[in-house]
């Protein structure tokens, strides 16, 4: 697929746009004001990939705790700040790598000014986060509701008042719990602007429900080349959302990190517990950061040709499986060993690269 070309900006170390490999980000669900649960749940986001992560920041102590948790923070730090300008400037002076604003709630003009010159200075870029959810009340007034050109026109909104302020370190994201009005407004964004784009589905949903609308949404937007960098948003832990981002992205083939595992949906043919099976793999295998493909397969039509095509995989038979690896078949197991023998066909594979 062809990617829009977009300027580049940095975050830390990490490129967002100009080409650069589409980024995973996430967002910490702990009290930013708590340093040490902070940390733990950034390096637990890490461990899975994760390669930008941003905190919340609802007063000037959780400013402050910024400075002690860039510190520590092994990956690019973002600043989520809403309402309150000194908020942003606390931030900056704590040493974030990023701010993601709302320009319009944040206060008048001069405000705004004083949050870029900070951010100049440093050469921190802002994201500019329009939520379909927080519009202004003159373009849901005019737009009748939060419509995706209303979301757009809030975009263009604050990235002219930052443009008029010389400032281009920007990033946009036009986020929506609406699938289509999220597509349309990055769509149509796209059309008039060339800044990198963060792509999410806000508010998404639980694990099962929002990794389903963010497949969609996130997935289409990347199809069509839109998107320098990801977030899915879902409820519970967001080490969740770092690991359904690389699906994602691996289902298109822009990255590949880790296994991905092919397993056939079973039917009358299928002799072995396969779905147990699938499941325990999966587990297993979750600490795997290298690419690898593995194939779970349960019957002899599709299963064999699947799983030598895989880089190891298993075929069931009645109570027994074949382990295939580069092709070649390198061992009949019994059901009950099939996921050790795997595993470990795994463990061989990455302990010779």
């Amino acid at each position: 697929m062809r990617r829009r070309y977009t300027r580049p900006i940095n975050l830390g170390d990490v490129q967002v746009g100009g080409g650069a490999p589409v980024s995973v980000q996430s967002m910490t669900n702990t009290d930013t004001r708590d340093v040490r649960a902070t940390l733990d749940q950034i390096h637990r986001l890490v461990q899975a990939g994760c390669e930008i992560v941003r905190v919340a920041v609802p007063d000037l102590q959780a400013a402050r705790a910024l400075k002690e948790i860039k510190a520590g923070c092994p990956i690019p730090l973002v600043a989520d700040i809403h309402f309150d300008y000194r908020l942003a400037l606390a931030a900056l002076e704590s040493g974030v790598d990023g701010l993601r604003i709302n320009p319009g709630n944040i206060g008048g003009r001069e405000r705004v000014a004083a949050v870029v010159d900070a951010a100049r200075k440093r050469r921190v870029p802002i994201r500019i986060g329009v939520n379909a959810g927080s519009l202004e009340k003159d373009l849901l007034a005019e737009h009748g509701g939060p419509t995706p050109r209303a979301m757009v026109e809030s975009a263009l909104r604050h990235i002219r008042l930052l443009e008029e302020m010389e400032y281009r370190e920007i990033k946009v994201s036009l986020k929506a719990s609406n699938v289509p009005v999220m597509l349309e407004a990055y769509r149509l964004l796209a059309r008039e602007v060339d800044y990198p784009f963060h792509v999410g589905v806000t508010e998404a949903g639980t694990v099962r429900s929002g990794t389903i609308k963010s497949a969609v949404g996130i997935g289409a937007l990347l199809a069509q080349g839109i998107g320098d960098t990801i977030r899915v948003s879902l409820t519970g832990d967001p080490v969740e959302e770092v690991r359904v981002g690389y699906e994602i992205l691996k289902a298109l083939g822009l990255r590949r990190r880790g296994i991905e595992l092919i397993s056939c949906p079973t039917c009358g043919r299928t002799c072995i517990d396969l779905e147990r099976i699938a499941l325990e793999v999966e587990e297993r295998l979750s600490w795997v950061d290298k690419p690898l493909k593995v194939a779970v397969m349960g019957c002899a039509v599709n299963g064999p040709g699947e799983a030598s095509h895989a880089d190891v995989g298993i075929a069931g038979g009645k109570g027994l499986g074949i382990l295939f690896r580069g092709g070649r078949i390198v061992g009949r197991v019994p059901e009950k060993d099939l996921v050790d023998a795997l595993v470990r066909e795994v463990e061989n594979i990455l302990s010779e690269k």
